[in-house]
């Protein structure tokens, strides 16, 4: 008897956690309430279509590059 009073009190404690991460990250509901809801049909997105695309230089693509090798350098020394 005592091992099933356990098992619901870390049953509600879970649930407890999950409504908590769930306020937490910003969601209203609970996962398992948001998958029915997420099998609505979708919205349509407005899609811009004005507007040239900017072009990068060459020296700020190097740049950027570098930045982006040095990080994967640091991930690589933290392990």
């Amino acid at each position: 008897m005592v091992t099933k009073e356990v098992i619901a009190a870390i049953d509600r404690e879970i649930a407890q956690l999950k409504r908590a991460r769930a306020l937490l990250m910003g969601e209203s509901e609970p996962a398992a309430r948001r998958r029915v809801a997420a099998k609505a049909p979708e919205k349509k997105r407005a899609v811009r279509t004005t507007g040239k695309r900017r072009e990068m230089s060459v020296e700020a693509r190097k740049r950027i590059a570098e930045a982006q090798k040095k990080r994967w350098a640091a991930l690589r020394d933290d392990k």
